[in-house]
């Protein structure tokens, strides 16, 4: 049962298992059908164990995890849980299209190319046409994106989960911005690009981006969110918009998302299932001895990531600048 497991800091550094899978494997959750406990993953029934509450009008402190040994080897995860619903918040993950986990620091991708186009007929004796996959020369070192939260030991004890979970929250948005942008540089370089006819974007432009789909779908369109507001305001697509959850849907089907901090000189037009491609090597990463230790005025958090087009076929841009 759920109130025997043993909690230890060793749960955090078992061989390929999380911390979560760990106490999964320790207390599975199908233990628990039809129980009052159904629907709660085990950590969760751990908070309970200890009554800790994480959220709600009777939400405790930081200080409640701290009251005996074992309730503060679950405040780790508590911190990597509160940063990563930041990442869900994000736009990253709607134009990832392959991800890729590696154990090691060092990545040597693939690439993929089409040698003749789709429509093409092969008649008999012909060779038929070929698409290459190759792997790259030179492997490439994984990026390292984090930040380092200082606060009082004071300040962090006493202050509200849900109020201290809403600020870890933040810092995972931030953490992601950053790969978000790096992301969507990786995207622009190289890709074939053409520019606006005229002195300013107009329709046609966006148009002229879409014609050059023709092995993959435009199903998203990348732009600052000063250029997002520019396309969203060409009667054309102003009068034809329409959004779906939340998504703006621009007249010919694509997704148009506005990404921060991204350059506003161009629009990047994607097939999200081909464009990006994002290699991890590990999970959100934590000071976990010291959040165990109430080491709480320094938390290091990290996650390690690179990003590379999977396609190149699947990634154009529009300069919005004119062509000289």
């Amino acid at each position: 049962m759920y109130n025997t497991v043993k909690l230890e800091k060793g749960l955090y550094n078992l061989c390929g298992k999380s911390f979560s899978q760990a106490l999964e494997e320790a207390d599975p959750s199908e233990n628990y059908k039809g129980t009052p406990l159904a629907g709660l993953d085990a950590y969760e029934r751990q908070l309970k164990r200890f009554d800790i509450k994480v959220s709600g009008e009777n939400c405790d402190t930081v200080e409640k995890f701290f009251t005996t040994t074992e309730s503060a080897v679950l405040f780790p995860e508590f911190v990597r849980r509160s940063i990563l619903s930041g990442f869900e918040d994000s736009v990253l993950k709607d134009i990832v299209g392959v991800r890729t986990r590696v154990n090691s620091n060092m990545y040597c991708g693939y690439s993929l190319s089409h040698v003749a186009s789709s429509s093409d007929t092969t008649s008999e004796g012909s060779a038929l046409p070929e698409t290459k996959i190759t792997m790259d020369g030179n492997g490439v070192y994984i990026d390292k994106f984090g930040r380092v939260i200082t606060a009082s030991y004071e300040t962090v004890l006493l202050q509200r989960l849900d109020c201290f979970g809403k600020m870890l929250k933040a810092t995972g948005r931030k953490i992601v911005d950053s790969m978000l942008k790096k992301g969507v540089a990786t995207l622009a370089v190289g890709a074939t690009k053409i520019s606006i006819a005229g002195s300013a974007p107009a329709y046609s432009d966006v148009l002229a981006l879409y014609d050059l789909f023709s092995e993959y779908n435009l199903t998203t369109i990348l732009a600052a969110p000063s250029k997002a507001s520019v396309v969203l305001s060409m009667p054309e697509i102003a009068d034809n918009t329409r959004t779906e959850n939340g998504k703006v849907i621009l007249p010919f089907g694509a997704e148009l998302i506005k990404i921060p901090n991204m350059s506003g000189s161009v629009l990047i037009g994607i097939d999200k299932e081909y464009a990006l491609e994002m290699i991890t090597n590990s999970d959100i990463i934590v000071d976990t001895d010291k959040l165990i230790d109430k080491q709480l005025n320094v938390i290091g958090v990290s996650i390690n990531a690179l990003f590379r087009k999977f396609s190149a076929d699947a990634v154009k841009v529009l300069s919005l600048n004119p062509a000289a």
